[in-house]
């Protein structure tokens, strides 16, 4: 008997034990835009079995590469660095204002447990907020910039001061990595170090399935993302590819309080988002929906309005132009400490990219008049 087309395909586990040691401790390690490295050495040390040869760029960009002297360049890119924030004033009492370091929420700061990195290493502090008792029958003042405030412990500026922490130095989150209920990863970081995490995937299925690609493979942890794109706008410029597949998170829409009407209508458990923008190339697109078809991968589909807000803008736009696409992985809690990725999607989106790869062409041409 014939299967039905819309009925669901048995799931494909592409994940092992191996690689999800590997997952937790890489999320677990602070890689604060900005100060990536050591974020970035775990990953090429985790790479380096299923490459050729890599480099780190001069603002830590790390690159593993497949098949280095192929002439045509084929790049599958994520973003290394975590949101976080910076001491930005102590206090003559010995509490620390902050800024952002990325897109932090300052909502969810408030008796959060951060680590400050110092040049002497980690201090531990805490995110103070004046207790309900005291705030009784007064209009409530919500968290802002202005009045969240570090408490380490200390009772004056120059206590602080001799702990090692000055001005500029970068906080996280202490807050680790989990598994729920057998179905979800849930950390912070997961934007977009889950990205970083499928793409060495990718690489480790092509090194075991022992396919040889034709191009040059160019795997890609780019820097400082939540900034503005600016990693990968440096290292587009010195790789130069030919075509580039990008990956990163998108929100799941099913929670409350997230409109389906401006958001869109997508959930994690149900596969790969493929994004429809300006920056994405239409044949580049049409070629990841022919191979999830052709794979039984499930997919959704999402629209953004002039830009894709991902690494996707600054590769299509660099060097004249480059056909580029996004694949992203659906995400509850975006910026929290608790973002939440379901284990099948992960799967997927190696799935998608690596089948992609195998679709790709030496010299493909994605013009689309030819």
């Amino acid at each position: 008997m014939t299967k039905k087309k819309d009925e669901k395909q048995p799931h494909v586990a592409v994940v092992n034990e191996n690689s999800v040691q590997f997952f937790e401790k890489y999320i677990n390690n602070p890689s604060p835009t900005g100060f990536e490295y050591p974020g970035q050495k775990l990953w090429l040390d985790y790479l380096k079995p299923y490459i050729d040869e890599s480099f780190i760029d001069n603002y830590g960009t790390a690159v593993g590469v497949i098949n280095p002297t192929a002439e045509f360049r084929v790049v599958i890119e994520a973003h290394a660095d975590e949101i976080s924030w910076f001491v930005n004033y102590i206090t003559p009492e010995g509490l620390i204002y902050v800024i952002r370091n990325g897109g932090s929420d300052h909502q969810i700061a408030p008796s959060k447990r951060v680590n400050i990195h110092t040049e002497n290493g980690m201090v531990q502090a805490v995110f103070g907020w004046p207790a309900i008792h005291t705030r009784s029958g007064e209009k409530e003042e919500a968290p802002a910039i202005k009045n969240i405030f570090l408490d380490c412990g200390c009772t004056s500026k120059e206590e602080v001061e001799n702990l090692g922490i000055h001005v500029g130095c970068v906080i996280t989150y202490e807050d680790e990595f989990m598994v729920l209920n057998d179905r979800y990863y849930v950390g912070r970081a997961l934007d977009n170090r889950a990205g970083g995490f499928m793409i060495a995937e990718v690489a480790r299925l092509l090194k075991e399935n022992k396919k040889e690609l034709p191009f040059a493979l160019y795997i890609v942890n780019s820097v400082q993302e939540e900034i503005g794109l600016r990693g990968a706008e440096m290292i587009a410029h010195r790789i130069k590819p030919h075509v580039a597949i990008i990956t990163d998170v998108t929100h799941d829409t099913t929670t409350p309080m997230i409109s389906k009407i401006t958001q869109g209508d997508l959930a994690c458990g149900k596969g790969p988002v493929v994004s429809y923008a300006p920056a994405v190339q239409t044949n580049l697109n049409k070629l990841l929906i022919e191979t999830a078809k052709q794979n039984n991968i499930p997919f959704q589909r999402q629209a953004s309005s002039r830009s894709t807000g991902t690494d996707t803008d600054a590769f299509a736009y660099s060097n004249g132009g480059v056909p580029s696409a996004l694949i992203s992985l659906p995400l509850r809690y975006m910026h929290t400490t608790v973002e939440m990725i379901h284990k099948e999607d992960v799967d997927n989106v190696i799935r998608l990219i690596y089948h992609s790869l195998l679709n790709i062409q030496k010299d493909h041409n994605f013009i689309y008049t030819k």
